[in-house]
């Protein structure tokens, strides 16, 4: 009796099963070719802020291309905890890229005090790439920022949102200009905090001041605290770049006298 609760009933059930198995079926299919295209975004995020190329160019790679840049530029790749000490080695050869990507709980980890996984990414010519996460307005927001080799130094950044407003908060990725004003800045990290992305705030001259966006108050807010919170996070690693790189300029210039 197709009138029946009876048959309403098990009908629905079937569709719902059915619908279900074709979705778990598909899902199957496609995550591999997902999690390609979501290593492939985060390695064109990361080299965009080191500057192996251009953003366009990155973009309009293929990720197998994308993949081989990477394996071809990256030094070195690892895990520190928040001591500055290495942890873990990860891997950098083409067919076996290890990423840390899922940055939300390395985030709590950070602000609970205990974290071990934090990513480094070092580059050739002394370039070294860490990530950032916060929440915007709307979601989280993350990016990476690249250093050079004196540790202090911002060689260039990338930075991408789940959900902010397009035209205002979007403007952190969507605007080449706002990536642009953080390269050449530098990091403070004897400073509270070590930088500042507030309104008018390259009017101080202050060399870890960027201007935040016009309209975006929260979403730039939620940067300068993600900034600020992974910057502390990765402080003593980053003081230690910074003590090597004075130690070997002193070394030049010892050198230099002596001859």
């Amino acid at each position: 009796n197709t009138n029946s609760n009876v048959y309403t009933v098990i009908y629905t059930t079937l569709v719902v099963v059915v619908v279900a198995a074709v979705l778990a079926f598909v899902a199957m299919k496609l995550g591999p070719s997902q999690q390609a295209n979501e290593k492939a975004e985060t390695l064109r995020q990361m080299m965009a802020a080191a500057q192996v190329k251009s953003t366009d160019e990155l973009y309009a790679s293929k990720n197998a291309e994308v993949l081989q840049l990477y394996a071809d530029n990256i030094e070195e790749a690892f895990t520190i905890n928040l001591e500055g000490e290495k942890v873990a080695e990860l891997g950098t050869d083409k067919d076996n890229i290890e990423l840390v990507d899922g940055l939300k709980p390395v985030n709590k980890a950070i602000k609970a005090g205990d974290c071990s996984t934090l990513p480094v990414y070092k580059f050739k010519g002394g370039i070294t790439v860490i990530p950032v996460y916060g929440a915007g307005l709307w979601g989280p927001i993350w990016g990476y920022v690249a250093f050079e080799s004196d540790g202090r130094t911002i060689k260039g950044a990338y930075f991408d949102h789940e959900s902010e407003t397009p035209g205002l908060g979007a403007k952190i990725k969507d605007e080449p200009w706002f990536r642009e004003k953080f390269a050449g800045k530098t990091v403070n990290l004897e400073a509270e905090p070590a930088f500042i992305l507030a309104k008018n705030a390259e009017e101080s001259g202050a060399a870890n001041a960027v201007d935040a966006i016009t309209g975006a108050t929260m979403t730039s807010k939620g940067l300068n605290n993600a900034l600020n919170t992974w910057f502390e996070a990765y402080s003593k690693f980053l003081g230690s770049i910074a003590d090597a790189a004075n130690e070997a300029e002193e070394e030049i210039e010892l050198t230099t006298v002596e001859e």
